[in-house]
């Protein structure tokens, strides 16, 4: 490992655009040096096209891409050697073992084969997949997958490592193994972590970047985005016959029904009703104002009624 020292990964006025015109990247900029940069949007907003431009799998149609000052646009080399990525839609060859999938990979990376037996087993381990690292990869379920994939990004001991939606088809228990590890990384690495789902950025990233429209529409550390909520969560109980009416006129985080109506928690600059409770905000109700703020549709990531 390098020391930190330069390692900044600098995406400057990115703009992706597709066949047919469809803007998916809108002139955002990113500076991230060593640590955490969680990467929060809902579904459609731009994070995966992004992610493939920091990953140079794809080049930007407007903007620049740098890491330690060197464009990587032009010379995508001097960035893929010291990468770990694991995109959204991660393949395999169903007949390979684990570990004669990882030993592949590490080949490809100009890994001797003793420090790759050696490294492949620790993965392995760190990902909980020893016992299973000889059976083949068709016979893995997706949350085993996703963890070769995890053990993959991480073969070559990366100074950057990009992940999209890691956790996707990862059980509870797995998910807070897969952030930890994360977190871990994170204290001499570039880690890029995109994702939709809230709960897996506020334990782990202290910085934050919601986009939407492949636009950036906020940056910054969960506590400020705590305070641009402050006062405005509210939680209160109606009958179940009022919630369409609420949705429709606030931001609505959570609904859960219980023995004496629905209790609701919600956005509002004010109270929305005599009976409602000031409360507390979490990252959920920061995140949805940012997205509502700008008009962007926002998937609802608690699971609405409960």
């Amino acid at each position: 490992m390098n020391s930190t020292d330069g390692m900044m990964l600098e995406l400057l006025d990115i703009e992706k655009v597709y066949r047919g015109g469809k803007v998916a990247v809108d002139g955002l900029t990113l500076r991230l040096g060593p640590g955490l940069l969680g990467l929060l949007g809902p579904n459609g907003a731009g994070k995966s096209s992004l992610m493939r431009v920091a990953a140079t799998v794809t080049r930007p149609t407007r903007g620049h891409v740098r890491y330690a000052g060197t464009d990587v646009v032009a010379r995508p080399d001097a960035l893929r050697g010291v990468l770990g990525y694991l995109p959204q839609d991660f393949g395999v060859y169903p007949n390979l073992t684990a570990r004669e999938f990882l030993s592949y990979l590490a080949a490809a990376k100009g890994l001797s084969a003793r420090s790759a037996r050696a490294r492949i087993g620790e993965l392995l381990e760190l990902v909980n997949l020893t016992s299973a690292g000889r059976r083949p990869l068709g016979k893995y379920s997706g949350g085993m997958l996703r963890r070769v994939g995890i053990a993959q990004a991480l073969l070559g001991d990366p100074e950057v490592v990009i992940v999209d939606e890691p956790t996707a088809g990862l059980d509870p228990e797995e998910r807070v193994r897969f952030r930890n590890l994360l977190s871990d990384l994170a204290a001499d690495r570039v880690v890029l972590l995109s994702t939709h789902i809230v709960s897996d950025v506020e334990s782990v990233a202290g910085d934050i970047a919601i986009v939407a429209g492949g636009r950036l529409l906020r940056r910054g550390t969960p506590e400020e985005l705590l305070r641009d909520v402050d006062g405005q969560v509210w939680e209160m109980t109606v009958d179940p016959a009022e919630t369409g009416r609420i949705q429709e006129r606030y931001t609505v985080s959570r609904i859960v029904r219980g023995a004496t109506g629905v209790r609701v928690r919600l956005l509002a600059p004010v109270s929305p009703a005599p009976d409602a409770r000031p409360v507390p905000p979490d990252l959920e109700d920061a995140y949805l104002a940012v997205i509502r703020t700008a008009g962007a549709p926002a998937r609802q990531t608690t699971g609405g009624f409960r």
